[in-house]
């Protein structure tokens, strides 16, 4: 293996929207200083209405052993619970997991968990730990309430089907996912009424949550969102006559973002690799800057340049769309829940020359319908990317997708996986 970087790195770092896949597997395949930090739905299975539907191949959970020590997942999703990761893996191998866990950061980054299923939540207190189990109760029941007050055509068993699949109980981040009800509906204005509902409340559960002695614990990801406002808060993605917007109400803890999970990720590869932990033995993405700009600093202060791996992040989730100003120019918002880390690792490869990749799987062939499909055209008698998930109009995105998989997560994990069997041959 090559060290600190494979040769064919910087050539794909160079490219935007490449298909040469076999390439990035033989990335994956040489690199021995190598850090993947991967998202899970979408990406390493498809995404669909019904969490508890989701399913992850048995060839891929063992293809991650390939990687042990250089390959992390960071997700919003839970390791743990009847909706955790840890449950899909079991039920996929049909067997204990054993030391096949899928290590890295869950909830946002502030739920960690070893390849031996060990488990902790870094930075995070008890009572915030208590605040959180209360919540799905409260999102059941304003669901009921906002039911009984619309007329919405359903029958009490389908209510209560769509309330069973749209409460997730994680215990570090409930969340509330609409992608059942805006099937069932079938009704966007009356979805977004629904919407709402679910918006106002996560803004009154914040506000309950300061008169508890809670100030500023928690915020309310959504997802997918269309980025942020100038407060710092997400912005909330209606639904129109085409698209679900955001399906995903997630209540979490502060500092539980993915970007600052990338510098708690290198933080502890670091330790592997060294001895050391840069930026402290306890540090967490709770303690992490809160601008990506400061994040870029700190590692730029804290990390040895001869140590830094070439970093690979994988992701699914990635909006842009267009909005027209009164002065008739256009703005766009960017968002969605994997482009933060993504551009951090981005960022971080070019600040220390180590021409990191950025991953994007095309997850809009799985059941939700709220992302926009890659457009690959034949040109030259070669398939090419002729449109990107962004808005047609947004030609100025700093973040660029060097590698892409329109064919999904399935044609992700092959990739994966062949650049697993050949890393073990080369070991």
């Amino acid at each position: 293996m090559t060290n600190p970087r494979s040769e064919l790195a910087p050539q794909l770092h160079q490219q935007a929207f490449s298909l040469d896949h076999p390439a990035l597997s033989q990335v994956l395949a040489n690199t021995e200083n190598l850090l993947i930090i991967q998202d899970l739905d979408g990406v390493c299975m498809g995404l669909v209405k019904d969490p508890l539907n989701r399913h992850i191949d048995p060839a891929y959970v063992e293809a991650v052993t390939a990687y042990d020590g250089h390959f992390f997942v960071l997700t919003n999703g839970e390791h743990i619970g009847k909706l955790g990761v840890n449950r899909i893996v079991a039920n996929s191998l049909g067997e204990e997991i054993g030391n096949r866990h899928l290590p890295g950061l869950a909830a946002g980054g502030i739920q960690w968990q070893d390849r031996c299923g060990q488990l902790t939540h870094p930075g995070v207190s008890e009572a915030e730990l208590t605040f959180l189990k209360s919540i799905p109760q409260c999102i059941e029941t304003a669901l009921r309430e906002f039911l009984e007050t619309v007329d919405h055509g359903l029958s009490p068993a389908t209510v209560t089907h769509c309330i069973n699949a749209s409460v997730l109980d994680n215990g570090a981040s409930p969340t509330v996912n609409l992608n059942t009800f805006y099937e069932t509906l079938n009704n966007p204005a009356l979805y977004r009424q629904l919407q709402g509902q679910m918006q106002s409340l996560t803004e009154a559960l914040l506000a309950d949550a300061r008169q508890q002695g809670l100030e500023d614990a928690f915020f309310v990801h959504y997802a997918p969102n269309l980025g942020q406002d100038d407060q710092g808060n997400e912005v909330i993605w209606w639904a129109n006559e085409t698209t679900s917007g955001t399906t995903d109400f997630q209540f979490m803890l502060r500092g539980a973002i993915k970007e600052a999970g990338v510098l708690a990720l290198l933080n502890r590869y670091y330790f592997q690799k060294t001895g050391l932990h840069p930026l402290g033995i306890g540090f967490n993405a709770r303690q992490a800057p809160r601008t990506m700009e400061d994040m870029l600093t700190l590692v730029k202060q804290d990390f040895d340049p001869a140590h830094m791996p070439l970093m690979i992040g994988v992701g699914d989730t990635v909006t842009s769309q267009a909005v027209a100003q009164e002065d008739g120019s256009v703005i766009f918002k960017r968002g969605g829940s994997d482009r933060n880390f993504l551009q951090l690792i981005q960022n971080i490869g070019q600040a220390f020359d180590r021409g990191n990749l950025v991953v994007y799987v095309d997850s809009s062939g799985g059941e939700l319908k709220n992302r926009r499909a890659l457009q690959v055209e034949t040109q030259d008698g070669m398939p090419t990317v002729t449109q990107g998930p962004n808005d047609p109009q947004d030609n100025s995105d700093p973040l660029i997708l060097n590698i892409v998989f329109p064919g999904g997560h399935q044609q992700y994990c092959a990739a994966f996986q062949a650049g697993a069997i050949a890393r073990q041959a080369t070991s």
